[in-house]
């Protein structure tokens, strides 16, 4: 078996790199290691180096005391929740065999990231001279990221753009709220976008040429309608959590939206099995299928770049066309042991709450979409919570549909406590 590994730039990074080497090779196993990488990029060369298996040491957008591994297959898409369950169970178990002294594997490491350069300055050019601040961070994309913007003859500000596990200039999560000094810097330069890149670079966000941070559900929904308006419709993938401000634009342009659980193992999924030409969370993780099924902050940044060339806009009016509506959430405390229950048994009810409703899905926990909005129930995955989502085509709307919403779940987390 070949098994290709990369890590982020946490501190824990290559003592667990160490460890799962050594775990690798005593199962006799090689392993190619590409030291520090972004995730899509050991996605993309797990597939291109021909591995059995790629493993990325990272905890993404988490905070730098945690640290994780995710593990791609030959396709370049992620494990699945039956794979890794079947590895923990191994794990658990002890059920392994170590290889016979004389079939240890080797290790080495290799620098192949130029093959995901190369892959991306072929497919892709850039006809205006961007001027742009890209912010990796402290993170994977520190090196690779301003590099390719620079090949591609964008005019880069690079900050944060040196290696430090600690992630001590901001949140290795960008959102608002920590892209707020990138914001300034692209307000006082006066240049086209800012671009700021998560921990491991799977992950993308954006600040305007007017320095106001691109809210991820608004150019999700209008790069997913220029994807659909260049192939003439076709299929976008999202989750249940995204707005249905995704919908409105990408059916304006004759497409369709399929919605799947949390989480872009199961975008990645539905994209390959739907054949779907695009696909992104609201957060900043696009899947691009032409290229491999790993979302890529990197890839993702240069796409909506050239699409603010295909429609000559700025980004601010790239987005302008969105509907904007209001998002409300809810935690509600629910123990561990009945959480999952209690959100099987509102999914039984709420349908006559909402009579009304035009369609019900229970692909990840409860989700009714309404005439003039949507409502999602879901069992956390980490804490004793559900968790409760709507959104309306006004504030007034969406404040009436969680009302119903939390009545309705309260009623039910009572009933569980008797």
């Amino acid at each position: 078996k070949k098994i290709v590994v990369a890590r982020d730039t946490r501190v824990s990074g290559l003592m667990l790199e160490n460890a799962l080497v050594s775990g690798l090779l005593a199962r006799g196993a090689n392993v190619n290691c590409l030291g520090i990488v972004p995730t899509p990029v050991l996605a993309y060369l797990t597939k291109e180096l021909n591995a059995d298996a790629g493993v990325m040491i990272t905890a993404s957008h988490n905070p730098p005391q945690y640290n994780g591994i995710k593990i791609f297959n030959s396709n370049s898409i992620a494990y699945d929740d039956t794979s890794q369950n079947r590895i923990e169970r191994i794990i658990e178990n002890e059920s392994f065999r170590l290889a016979d002294w004389r079939n240890i594997g080797e290790a080495c490491s290799i620098d192949e990231t130029h093959l995901y350069v190369d892959m991306i300055k072929k497919t892709l050019r850039l006809h205006k001279k961007w001027h742009v601040v890209a912010d990796p961070g402290c993170g994977a994309t520190y090196s690779i990221a301003p590099a390719i913007l620079k090949s591609l003859g964008c005019k880069v500000t690079a900050i944060n753009a040196q290696p430090d596990g600690f992630f001590p200039a901001r949140s290795p999560e960008p959102n608002a709220e920590s892209l707020k000094p990138l914001a300034k810097i692209v307000q006082e330069l006066g240049v086209d976008a800012g671009i700021a890149y998560d921990g491991d670079g799977d992950r993308v966000a954006f600040i305007d040429e007017k320095g106001k941070f691109v809210d991820f559900d608004l150019v999700l929904a209008a790069y997913a309608a220029h994807i659909a308006k260049k192939k003439g419709g076709g299929i976008v993938v999202t989750n249940v959590e995204a707005s249905m401000c995704v919908e409105k634009m990408v059916k304006e342009q004759g497409g369709k939206v399929i919605r799947t659980r949390v989480g872009d193992v199961y975008v990645a999924e539905a994209i390959k099995k739907c054949d779907a030409s695009f696909g992104g969370e609201p957060c900043g993780a696009w899947i691009h299928p032409q290229f491999h099924y790993c979302p890529d902050g990197i890839l993702s940044s240069i796409l909506l770049l050239k699409a603010l060339e295909d429609e000559n806009k700025s980004l601010s009016k790239f987005i302008a066309e969105t509907p904007h509506y209001p998002t409300l959430r809810e935690n509600i405390a629910c123990r561990n042991e009945v959480k999952h229950k209690v959100v099987e048994n509102v999914g039984k009810k709420i349908k006559s709450v909402f009579p009304a409703y035009k369609e019900f899905s229970t692909v990840d926990g409860a989700r009714l979409a309404l005439e003039n909005g949507w409502i999602l129930v879901r069992a956390s995955g980490t804490e004793p919570l559900i968790r409760l989502t709507v959104e309306g085509e006004s504030l007034k709307v969406a404040k009436e549909i969680m009302q119903k919403g939390v009545t309705l779940i309260k009623k039910f987390v009572e009933g569980a406590k008797k």
